[in-house]
C-alpha cells in the first residue's frame, strides 16, 4: 500500500533501523521508543490492523510474537521481562494502519498499560 508508512519502511523507501527481517515479517526501531528496548515487529504484507486478520493470518500473527521474543531475549530480556502490545484501531492508541507490535523492555513497566 504506497500511503502507509509501514509499508514503505518495508520497501526501502523510508530508512528505519532494522533489526530482523525475513519474507514475512520486519522489525526495526521505534523512533520514538518508550521504553530503552522499543522495537516494532510487523508483517511485510499490508494488514490495516488486527480487526481485519483474517483465519488464514493465525501463523503470521503468532510469528509476530516468536520474532518479538527473540529479539528481546537476544537484546537481553528474556529473563527480566518485556512486555508486547498490538493496538487495533484508533480508540486503542493505534496511529499507523498496518498490524505492528510493540516489544518494550528494560525498565519497570507499570499496569495498567495507558
Amino acid at each position: 500500500m504506497s500511503d502507509c508508512l509501514f509499508c514503505r519502511i518495508c520497501e526501502g523507501k523510508i530508512a528505519a533501523t532494522i533489526t530482523y527481517r525475513d519474507e514475512t515479517v520486519i522489525a526495526f526501531k521505534d523512533i520514538g521508543p518508550k521504553a530503552p528496548f522499543h522495537q516494532l515487529v510487523i508483517p511485510i504484507r499490508h494488514i490495516p490492523s488486527l480487526a481485519f486478520a483474517q483465519e488464514e493470518d493465525a501463523a503470521l500473527l503468532g510469528k509476530l510474537m516468536r520474532v518479538a521474543s527473540k529479539l528481546a531475549a537476544a537484546a537481553g530480556y528474556g529473563e527480566s521481562g518485556f512486555r508486547v502490545v498490538m493496538n487495533s484501531g484508533p480508540d486503542a492508541g493505534q496511529t499507523v494502519p498496518h498490524v505492528h507490535l510493540h516489544a518494550l523492555a528494560g525498565r519497570e513497566l507499570g499496569w495498567p498499560p495507558g
